[in-house]
């Protein structure tokens, strides 16, 4: 069991690797390719997308994950996810399209939600083979899967740039294409490598008692697609899509850095769903966890902010380093809360606590909402980045007062010690040398110094950490 949750994990991270590598090829072509008014209403719609897929999911695609890895039938399972994306999916496009009958004279971000809708219609009717492969723990298929599409697009706009044909019109058709091509690639490499068969078959006893199941948690899903978004759709319809495109800029790059994160976040859950089931839990193993979590974001911080301006002004000619400074730094600053916020859901979710998660999720909503409007008309892109960040925060302290956990309640001190261990190293190392590289290591070595020495990181942890993993 150990070695199959090291090759788990290790699956994960190379498919993250490869997709997030793919996923900033397409991001820096893009943004460096097209204008930034154009690259900000690609990204605008995109964002309204994304949350309106992720609504119309409706939470049950991480229902489906764990009743599958809690044993339940997988092709019944399968046949009704199937059904609901493909109900859900049709009525929310053909509502789209019909807009243009009501307003014939839609303007160009319209059509680009009829394209990028087209697209992430097919990337929507996958889910259901790609939430199955998940709650199978079957991550190599899952990795295929979840590659396609970035790499289509990927090579596409390699192509287009170097052919000198990179604009919005070949930009629409190339993502159209790989995005069915995901599609058509996840329906054929489940049925062949799962051996579970494709069937479709309408049942509506069993598919509402789902959709029941899933109402709590569907709560959620819609909460957090807005929340996800609502800062990109604020700034892109309120201020202007050349603030979104730099403020898009700076959140791509803070997603990109939360790669560890993704690469553990899909294992938690069916292993936290055995684990949970369990009589004895094993609280210290998941402190531990939990403590290893906040060092790698807290890292994560140092590293990013060290590098930011003179990494990312010299590789997009100056249009998105400098300008986004201030912006990264209370981003990142989000990157140990959003860690630790995914451990206690991930430890909620498994306990069946979808209500409580709910209200959290509500109280999340309400405090980055009103930030944003309070902040971002006087503070623009920062006044965003600091609403994100306060709703983190108080998304954590509630975690904190539901936790029922004694060891894991203590994990407090940890994320005090990593954030502030990262930001006085990056400052001091900027404040002795000049050189960056010079800085990059001087402030790496101090913040493992810092660690060790307030004994974050001990040597007996790796006897905690082999029980956790087996």
């Amino acid at each position: 069991m150990k070695g199959r949750s090291l090759q788990n994990l290790s699956v994960n991270a190379i498919q993250l690797i490869v997709n997030q590598l793919l996923g900033l090829g397409i991001f820096y072509i893009l943004s460096t390719g097209l204008d930034k008014h154009s690259f900000g209403e690609i990204n605008l719609v995109l964002a309204i997308l994304l949350a309106a897929f992720n609504i119309l999911s409706c939470g049950i695609d991480q229902l489906v994950v764990k009743k599958i890895a809690a044993g339940e039938d997988v092709k019944t399972i399968l046949s009704l996810y199937s059904c609901h994306v493909i109900f859900t999916g049709l009525v929310f496009y053909g509502t789209l399209v019909g807009v243009y009958f009501l307003a014939p004279g839609s303007g160009l971000v319209y059509w680009l939600l009829v394209l990028l809708g087209a697209g992430k219609l097919m990337i929507f009717f996958s889910t259901p083979f790609k939430q199955a492969a998940n709650g199978m723990e079957r991550f190599k298929m899952l990795a295929y899967m979840l590659v396609v599409s970035n790499f289509i697009r990927c090579s596409g706009l390699i192509f287009l740039s170097f052919s000198g044909a990179l604009n919005l019109h070949n930009v629409m058709v190339l993502f159209i294409c790989g995005d069915t091509a995901e599609l058509v690639f996840c329906i054929l490499i489940f049925t062949f490598s799962s051996k579970v068969p494709l069937v479709i078959a309408w049942d509506r006893a069993k598919y509402f008692r789902l959709l029941r199941q899933a109402l709590p948690q569907a709560g959620v899903v819609l909460i957090t697609s807005a929340l996800a978004r609502f800062d990109w759709i604020f700034i892109g319809l309120l201020v202007s899509a050349v603030k979104l495109a730099e403020y898009s800029f700076a959140y791509k790059i803070f997603e990109i850095s939360s790669l560890p994160l993704l690469a553990i976040a899909p294992l938690l859950i069916p292993r936290f769903t055995k684990i949970f089931r369990q009589i004895n839990v094993p609280a210290k193993e998941l402190k531990l966890l939990a403590r290893l979590e906040m060092i790698i974001a807290a890292f994560t911080i140092l590293v990013l902010n060290v590098c930011w301006s003179p990494v990312i002004d010299g590789i997009t000619s100056g249009k998105y380093g400098l300008i986004n400074v201030k912006t990264i730094f209370i981003l990142s600053l989000c990157l140990p809360f959003i860690y630790l916020n995914n451990f206690f859901w991930t430890i909620y979710f498994a306990q069946g606590q979808l209500k409580m998660i709910l209200r959290s999720f509500v109280i999340t909503f309400t405090v980055n909402v009103a930030g944003d409007i309070l902040l971002i008309p006087f503070f623009k892109n920062e006044g965003a980045a600091f609403a994100f960040l306060a709703a983190c925060i108080v998304q954590t302290i509630y975690y904190f007062k539901k936790n029922q956990i004694a060891e894991i309640g203590s994990v407090w001190p940890p994320l005090v010690i990593s954030i502030s261990s990262a930001i006085l190293c990056g400052a001091l190392a900027k404040l002795l040398f000049q050189n960056n590289w010079v800085i990059l290591h001087s402030s790496i070595g101090l913040y493992l110094l810092a660690i060790i020495s307030t004994k974050q990181i001990k040597w007996s942890d790796r006897n905690m950490l082999k029980r956790l993993l087996s």
